[in-house]
C-alpha cells in the first residue's frame, strides 16, 4: 500500500496532486532520466540517484535524485509515452521507496492511495492474494476523473498563484489557500506541445469519496471489529497497517467505507486471524490439534508417573536425585518418541511425499526437455521436500522404504524416467539435506534402492 506524500509538485508535472505547492524544476533535466541520476550519484556520498526503464510502455521510465540544493529533498520523475510526465519533490528519506511503489501499473496516487493506471481507478492495495501474489485489484465504482481542464475556470486566477524555489519550499508551512489560483499559474506557464489540460488529472470523484459518505475513526473502528481507543493507539504507534486516510478535516482522519471494509477484510486474512480460528479457548492458546496433542501426553505421562506404583514413590524426597529424575525423564521421552504415530501417521506422511516427489521430478523433466537436455543423471528436489523425507527415514524407515519404491515405479510407469535417475536424484537430494548419519544413510539406501542392472 502507498503511504508516502509528496511536498510539492514539480513545474513540468503533467498531473498536479491537489492542494500542493508548486516547485520550479528548471535545474532537473527531467527530459532525460540518466542525467537525473547523475545529479544524486556522488563520490561524496549523501546523495543518491536512479532511473530504470519501465516495462509497462514502450520508451516508459521512471527516476529520482536527491535536490543538488537541499539534501533533504528530493525529486521523483516518471514519464509514460501516452500519459505524459508526473514531477513530484518528496522527501529524500521516502526516494527510494517512493520509486519502487512506481513499478507496475500504478501510474498516479490520489486520496490515500487511490491509484490510476491510465484507463480505471483502484482502490489502495491491502488485500493479499497469496494465489496470484500480489494485491487484489478492486475497481472503484462510478469512478470519475478530474482533470485541470476541469478545475480551471473564470474563478481561478494565475496572479493569485505563486511558484516556489525549491531553497523556498517550507514543509511545515500550512498548505495553499485558492489553490485553484496556483493551479491556474502552472497552466499558465505550460508549453504549448505539453499534454492537454483535458489530460492532466488531478484526482478522482466517486462517490464513496463523497464528503458525507467519509467516516471516522468510531466508524472506521467498529467495521474493523476493535474498539475506538485501539485503532487511534494502532495510528499513533504505525501499528496494523491502518490505510492512509482518503481526507484530513480540522486534524480528524476519514477513510471511505470500502477502504475500512478491506481493511477489516485484511485483518481476518492475516495469519494471527486465521491462526485464532483454531484456538483452543483454554489457557494454553494453544491450536486444537496441539491442544488435543498436549491432553493426550498429559494423559499419558500422568499414567506413567502416577498410575504405576513402582513409580509413584519416586515422588518420596529420598528419590528426588538427578539419576531418579534422569530415569523418569528417559521414560517420558520413550512413551513419545515410540509412538510419534499418534501425532502424524507416517502412511499419510509418505504419501503426501509421493506426490510432492513425483511432481518435483515432473518439473525437472519439463526443465530438461526445454533446455535441450540429453544426459540428465538427476532431477533436483526442493529441500523442505528432501528433509521431509529424511525425517521419515528417520522416525519411520518401514513407511519410507515402501513409499521410496512407489515413487521410483510411478516416475518409471507414468513419466518415462529410467530408475536409475529417480534413485540417484533421491541419493543426491538426501546427500545434501539429510541430518541422519553418512553410513546410516548409505546402508539404509543401499537396501532400499532398486539394484543396479548387471547387480
Amino acid at each position: 500500500m502507498h503511504r508516502l506524500q509528496p511536498v510539492g509538485n514539480g513545474l513540468h508535472t503533467d498531473h498536479p496532486v491537489p492542494g500542493l505547492p508548486f516547485v520550479d524544476d528548471a535545474h532537473i533535466p527531467i527530459e532525460d532520466p540518466a542525467a537525473v541520476e547523475a545529479i544524486g550519484r556522488h563520490e561524496d556520498g549523501g546523495t543518491w540517484g536512479r532511473w530504470d526503464r519501465d516495462g509497462t510502455a514502450e520508451g516508459a521510465w521512471l527516476a529520482f535524485t536527491t535536490d543538488p540544493i537541499r539534501h533533504d529533498l528530493a525529486w521523483v520523475v516518471r514519464h509514460h509515452p501516452e500519459h505524459g510526465r508526473t514531477v513530484l519533490v518528496i522527501r529524500d528519506k521516502d526516494a527510494s521507496p517512493w520509486h519502487s511503489n512506481w513499478w507496475g501499473p500504478q501510474l498516479l496516487f490520489r486520496q490515500g492511495g487511490y491509484w490510476w493506471d491510465g484507463t480505471s481507478w483502484y482502490r489502495p492495495e491491502q488485500v493479499w492474494d497469496a494465489a496470484s501474489e500480489h494485491y487484489d485489484r478492486r475497481l472503484v465504482k462510478a469512478a470519475t476523473t478530474i482533470t485541470a481542464d476541469d478545475l480551471l475556470d473564470d474563478n481561478a486566477h494565475p496572479d493569485g498563484g505563486r511558484l516556489l524555489k525549491v531553497a523556498n519550499l517550507d514543509l511545515e508551512a500550512p498548505l495553499p489557500d485558492q489553490w485553484n489560483d496556483h493551479l491556474a499559474l502552472w497552466a499558465s506557464r505550460r508549453p504549448g506541445d505539453a499534454l492537454p489540460l483535458s489530460r492532466c488529472v488531478v484526482r478522482v470523484s466517486a462517490p464513496e469519496l463523497a464528503a458525507d459518505q467519509l467516516i471516522g475513526v468510531p466508524e472506521m473502528a467498529e467495521i474493523g471489529g476493535i474498539a475506538a481507543s485501539t485503532l487511534r493507539a494502532y495510528i499513533s504507534r504505525g501499528e496494523s497497517d491502518v490505510p492512509p486516510p482518503q481526507a484530513t478535516v480540522n486534524g480528524r482522519n476519514l477513510w471511505s467505507r470500502p477502504v475500512a471494509g478491506d481493511w477489516a477484510e485484511q485483518r481476518q486474512r492475516s495469519p494471527e486471524s486465521v491462526a485464532a480460528t483454531l484456538s483452543s479457548g483454554d489457557e494454553t492458546g494453544l491450536p486444537v490439534g496441539a491442544s488435543e496433542l498436549r491432553q493426550r501426553l498429559a494423559r499419558r505421562f500422568l499414567g506413567v508417573l502416577w498410575e504405576r506404583p513402582d513409580w509413584r514413590k519416586r515422588w518420596a524426597l529420598r528419590h528426588r536425585t538427578q539419576a531418579s529424575v534422569q530415569e523418569v525423564a528417559d521414560e517420558l521421552a520413550w512413551s513419545v518418541a515410540a509412538d510419534t504415530a499418534s501425532i502424524i501417521d507416517p502412511y499419510d506422511l509418505a504419501a503426501t511425499l509421493r506426490h510432492a516427489i513425483l511432481d518435483e521430478f515432473a518439473y525437472g523433466l519439463e526443465v530438461h526437455r526445454a533446455t535441450g537436455g540429453t544426459d540428465s543423471p538427476f532431477y533436483g528436489i526442493a529441500t523442505p521436500v528432501a528433509k521431509t523425507l529424511d525425517w521419515l527415514i528417520g522416525h519411520h524407515p518401514q513407511a519410507a522404504h515402501h513409499i521410496i519404491g512407489e515413487i521410483i515405479g510411478d516416475a518409471e510407469r507414468r513419466l518415462d524416467i529410467p530408475r536409475d535417475v529417480s534413485a540417484d536424484s533421491i541419493r543426491t537430494a538426501l546427500g545434501l539435506d539429510s541430518r541422519l548419519p553418512r553410513q546410516v544413510r548409505l546402508d539404509f539406501l543401499e537396501r532400499v534402492l532398486p539394484p543396479k542392472p548387471g547387480h
